[in-house]
């Protein structure tokens, strides 16, 4: 009886043994495979090892084996390739919503999936330029949450804040709580957002998950997604910025096909309009990072209609070229929003 509780110790401490300190530059001697079991209380025969390394693979361990000189076994294929567990590290550590404890908690983690020499390669820094991690510890539980509620179609409640100059929390609707049902998260220029119906604005509007705090997962049963499409959403929008919705429709020059294929895909027509230029109309939010976008292109785009699309962006090219003499902007009929998410 003795000697069967033994044996069964024996696979699980090999197995162990070769997973966190064997790979193909360092294999494990059959001597070293008898110390470690010694450590334990437990011997093993030279015909023993090579018996228990049979059953290993039988298991379902890659066992390897390399004779003469500096031999011994090794695990071969694992679940992850070293090249992978370098790239998953690599994101993890550049994440922006990833405070710096959970990020070294989770290449901790991603270290235990290889061996202890390969996990050497993967203590490695990444240059992000002017990367700043978030300050909100629980954005990592609270993505868990929402998922949890958006595959249960419950609503949510939560508190929403911004940071003052003081890098202090301040509640915007005074602290009382928003009610969404939520659609989806969306991963856009490096934040999570959660999308969905906002019970009190009655239409559907998003939110960064790092800005939200005290979120509580209703019983209620939530509002109806209908056709509602976390790329058919995040298409409209420009950097997850809010305005007005409208069919925008755009005069380009012919070099420019690539760029608006590029943003907006195949799917798009464009429409030609002379020999050098075509037409696109686009289901747009109009925002100051789509007028940004606009500017960068150039004087190959022109906005055609609608016609208050047409004046705010012209509007936007008096006031740009205004502070670009020094002199002060001129006061136009169109309001000029101030740049803010879409939370508000």
């Amino acid at each position: 009886m003795a000697k069967s509780a033994n044996q069964k110790r024996k696979l699980p401490i090999l197995a162990k043994l070769l997973l966190e300190r064997s790979d193909e530059e360092h294999p494990i001697s059959r001597q070293e495979m008898q110390e470690e079991l010694e450590r334990w209380g437990l011997t093993a025969e030279r015909k023993s090892i090579y018996d228990d390394m049979e059953q290993l693979k039988e298991l379902g361990l890659d066992v390897q084996s390399r004779r003469g000189r500096g031999g011994g076994w090794y695990i071969g294929a694992r679940d992850f390739e070293l090249a992978e567990l370098k790239l998953l590290v690599d994101a993890v550590q550049s994440s922006r919503f990833l405070t710096k404890r959970k990020s070294d908690a989770l290449i901790h983690k991603l270290e235990g999936l290889t061996s202890v020499h390969q996990a050497r390669q993967l203590q490695r820094q990444v240059y992000v330029d002017r990367r700043v991690k978030t300050m909100n510890e629980s954005i990592f539980y609270n993505v868990d949450k929402l998922q949890g509620a958006i595959a249960a179609n419950k609503v949510v409640t939560f508190r929403y804040f911004e940071y003052n100059a003081q890098r202090e929390r301040v509640f915007r609707r005074e602290g009382s709580r928003y009610k969404l049902t939520p659609y989806g998260l969306i991963w856009d220029s490096e934040n999570y957002y959660l999308a969905g119906w906002d019970e009190l604005r009655d239409e559907v509007r998003h939110y960064r998950v790092d800005k939200m705090a005290d979120i509580i997962v209703s019983a209620a049963q939530g509002h109806s997604r209908e056709d509602w499409t976390a790329e058919g959403y995040t298409r409209k929008h420009f950097g997850m910025f809010s305005g007005a919705s409208c069919q925008l429709k755009l005069r380009c020059e012919n070099r420019l096909a690539g760029v608006v294929i590029d943003r907006f895909g195949l799917g798009v027509s464009l429409i030609p309009d002379g020999d050098e230029r075509f037409t696109v109309t686009l289901d747009l939010v109009v925002s100051p990072p789509l007028w940004g976008w606009l500017f960068g292109l150039g004087p190959g785009v022109e906005v055609l209609s609608p016609q208050w699309a047409v004046e705010d962006f012209a509007a936007r090219l008096e006031q740009a070229a205004a502070m670009y003499r020094g002199g002060p902007s001129q006061k136009t009929e169109t309001e000029l929003p101030v740049n803010q998410d879409c939370e508000e």
